[in-house]
């Protein structure tokens, strides 16, 4: 049996379970089995990704190869994390049945019921270690103290848990603790299907998803859709078209294409699509002919533009400060220019409202901005006196207006973007495609908990009137201003006689 232990592969030990059972192996099945083979006897990264359509017997297979990993060495430890404890059990109890039942690991049963239990057992092993040889777990609990030579992470992703931006930081900050679970020899392996646009099921950097870090990033990975790249179908023995259309129609397209296509897309549809938003990467020049300023944005002239700060010192998990400037073209096109999510770092003598007026009025400079919005709902109230002090200290003359919105604030978004979407009259500086706003926009949801605090500053841009300001400056040479938008500097000339 030894001999016999070392030699056979994780197919065959496939195939023999399979006919046990009185089935075949799908093709579907045997090129998971034969990555995941693969993927353990590598002598490099032992990391991996197994995405798979639903019902493709994933799970199966996988439990199988935890069964094959024990049969080729009993020594070793696998910890099983599924996004609950149940499900990480139902893993178990799988692999128990297999060793149980195939007919190459019926030996290693101990013959101790206590190690036997439902969420963990310890087969038959000559070395004496703490833990068990399968262990399931479940998202919440406490691993602290484990050891694991294989580390199962079974659908840790699932709508619960991701329908959120704060909900899938802390999946990931819970993941990242396997990293001191795992032996420094030992495999880590995903397996599931998407279930958000930000899903942790990301291997490489993509450009539609720039805001967001691949949590598992060079991570080896085989995906299998249940439609190949010629429309077929990767079991046509049980998929077949009739089934695909009934899917469709009954879930969603969106639905079918995350659980059955493993794309990574919004199960719900995105009222606020960021598809129609429309990139560019043209900056800022000023420059002044005839006594008047042009300000262009791309070699495109800008007539107008509108800021809107909402501020707030909350702490991360609150609302974020955000400030967001829009200008307008001579064709009436919005161009979202520049957005900042206002970050103060600690350790500073500066109280945190001083240091955020001074991250606004280094906005409006670099924008060229004459006036900015402050909402001054709660707090706001007394930022636009700080603001106006900041301004002067630093030379640098711009309106300062306070605004109050009343309305609901879902309604407000709604009503400032859906007309620009439907035109693509807006465009989006590609910088911004780094940041949360396009996370908010897709996550948007009338009555929901979302962060959608960068919406409402933008929001306020797009139905804030632009400010056209006259110069009133007693000293050019020592005062900055911007006259882009149609003022020019007003000066007293003398006439040379006196008037009666």
């Amino acid at each position: 049996m030894t001999r016999l232990r070392k030699k056979i592969g994780f197919f065959g030990f496939v195939y023999v379970w399979m006919r046990l059972q009185g089935l075949n192996v799908p093709k579907h099945q045997r090129k998971m089995s034969l990555w995941l083979e693969k993927l353990w006897s590598g002598t490099a990264s032992r990391q991996g990704l197994l995405m798979a359509f639903r019902n493709s017997g994933k799970s199966t297979i996988v439990g199988l190869f935890c069964a094959w990993c024990l049969y080729r060495n009993s020594a070793l430890r696998i910890l099983v994390m599924a996004a609950d404890h149940a499900l990480a059990k139902k893993m178990v109890r799988n692999v128990k049945r297999i060793i149980e039942r195939h007919p190459l690991t019926a030996d290693m049963k101990p013959p101790h019921q206590d190690q036997w239990a439902s969420d963990q057992f310890t087969i038959l092993r000559e070395r004496e270690l703490r833990d068990p040889s399968m262990l399931a777990k479940g998202l919440g609990a406490n691993i602290t103290g484990l050891r694991a030579d294989l580390i199962i992470c079974d659908d840790v992703e699932v709508p619960k848990n991701c329908d959120s931006a704060l909900k899938r930081q802390e999946l990931r900050a819970r993941l990242d603790e396997l990293d001191y679970i795992l032996t420094p020899d030992g495999m880590q392996l995903y397996i599931g299907t998407p279930h958000t646009f930000y899903t942790i099921y990301q291997t490489g950097f993509d450009r539609s998803r720039p805001e967001q870090k691949p949590f598992l990033l060079d991570f080896q990975k085989m995906e299998i859709p249940i439609l190949d790249e010629n429309g077929k179908s990767n079991w046509p023995e049980r998929f077949f078209f009739f089934f695909f259309s009934s899917v469709r129609q009954r879930s969603g397209e969106n639905k079918f294409l995350s659980q059955m296509m493993l794309k990574p897309v919004n199960i719900k549809d995105s009222i606020l699509d960021p598809e129609r938003l429309c990139p560019y990467d043209g900056e800022i020049s000023v420059s002044s002919a005839n006594g008047r300023d042009c300000l262009k944005i791309g070699g495109r002239r800008m007539l107008s533009a509108s800021c809107w700060w909402d501020p707030s010192f909350a702490s991360a998990k609150g609302d974020n400060s955000v400030i967001a400037c829009v200008f307008v073209d001579e064709e009436g096109r919005y161009w979202l220019h520049d957005l900042e999510y206002i970050k103060i770092k600690g350790g500073s003598d500066e109280n945190i409202a001083s240091q955020q007026c001074g991250v606004v009025a280094a906005f409006l400079e670099r924008n060229c901005l004459s006036s900015v919005r402050i909402e001054v709902n709660g707090i706001g109230k007394f930022l636009p006196g700080i603001l106006k002090q900041t301004l002067q200290k630093r030379n640098y003359r711009a309106a300062v207006l306070e605004a109050s919105s009343n309305a609901n604030k879902a309604l407000r978004i709604v009503q400032a973007f859906e007309v620009l979407l439907a035109e693509r009259a807006l465009n989006v500086h590609k910088k911004i495609w780094s940041t949360p706003f396009i996370e908010e926009m897709r996550e948007f949801c009338p009555g929901g908990t979302h962060h959608d605090d960068a919406l409402d500053a933008v929001a306020g841009c797009l139905a804030s009137e632009p400010v056209r300001l006259p110069a009133f400056v007693s000293d050019v040479s020592q005062t900055r201003i911007n006259t882009w938008q149609g003022t020019n500097r007003q000066f007293a000339a003398r006439t040379g006689f006196d008037v009666l």
